[in-house]
């Protein structure tokens, strides 16, 4: 069995969502491939201090803010690599290719460069997600003043909704999804419906959101693009990359009026929860959009909310 390098890996991020990759230079392994900047972890080091050292060697800048995204492992025929990859929202100076052949910023929908190194793949589709969830509560605001909130969270740039109403009735319900599914098909929105209120088999196509019991039930991932669950713990968590998932909602971090009396996990937990977990993990309970930073600097990629997301 191969030895496990550790790489500290930065996804370098400006605020129109591009990022920066570099090409990788012809005396290497997978000469011409592009990756995220970063390297190895040396001894002594942590992965954010291998970080800050490499994007100093590499690019010649000096990071203000890096965020603990996502970790994976991949095998290569020379490595087996255990990557730690960091947000670096923040930094001085102009990236300069020091050891690359060519530097380039590019869109996680529309990559312009290519091809990828393997273990950076998966990466481009996790940089797709939405930081933002909006999930709805029309069976307690009622539907027209929903679809109202949501045309305006759309125009402001909302682009991914969790339909949740296990309290609506089922034909009214199936007809709001009717709704949703229109509205966010206009403008490119990612449309997520709760599995436990569209039947238990979840085979069926489509963005499906699994509430913790059905995600512990399942053996493998459902059929869809985006598929996602809602978790309390670190074996539901794990159950979740198990099985692939996409994505995963941990909650609730503040106290929150759906949870009243109950103990919240609070920022601390959380970043010890999500630690190491190949998947996007997004915040959920008690949040609002001033949240942001403090949610990213505890490693989620963003927030799930219920009535901040229609404020």
């Amino acid at each position: 069995m191969k030895k496990i390098t550790h790489v500290a890996a930065a996804v370098i991020t400006r605020p129109d969502g591009s990022f920066l990759l570099g090409q990788r230079a012809p005396d290497t392994f997978y000469p011409g491939y592009w990756e995220f900047p970063g390297g190895k972890v040396e001894a002594g080091e942590t992965p954010r201090e291998a970080l800050l050292r490499e994007l100093r060697e590499e690019l010649a800048i000096e990071v203000e803010v890096a965020n603990p995204w996502l970790t994976r492992e991949h095998v290569y025929e020379h490595a087996h690599v255990h990557l730690h990859f960091f947000e670096v929202t923040q930094w001085r100076g102009e990236a300069k290719a020091h050891v690359h052949s060519a530097l380039a910023w590019q869109q996680a929908d529309a990559l312009e460069v290519g091809p990828m190194l393997p273990a950076n793949g998966p990466i481009l589709k996790a940089l797709r997600l939405p930081r933002v969830m909006g999930v709805t509560q029309a069976a307690q605001v009622g539907v027209k003043q929903q679809l109202d909130a949501l045309e305006r969270a759309l125009a402001n740039g909302l682009r991914w909704v969790q339909v949740r109403e296990p309290d609506m009735p089922e034909e009214p319900r199936a007809a709001f999804i009717r709704e949703v599914q229109a509205r966010c098909a206009k403008v490119g929105a990612i449309c997520s419906l709760n599995a436990a209120e569209i039947g238990s088999g979840c085979g069926s196509s489509g963005n499906l959101h699994l509430p913790a019991r059905l995600l512990m039930q399942l053996d493998t991932r459902p059929d869809g693009e985006w598929i996602g669950a809602s978790c309390h713990t670190r074996a539901e968590l794990e159950k979740a990359a198990g099985l692939g998932l996409d994505y995963a909602l941990l909650g609730h971090v503040q106290q929150t009026p759906s949870h009243a009396g109950q103990p919240d996990l609070g920022w601390a937990r959380f970043n010890e929860l999500t630690a190491d977990l190949p998947m996007p993990v997004l915040a959920i309970g008690g949040l609002g959009p001033n949240d942001m930073a403090i949610a990213r600097a505890h490693g989620a990629h963003g927030m799930a909310m219920i009535r901040g997301a229609w404020a």
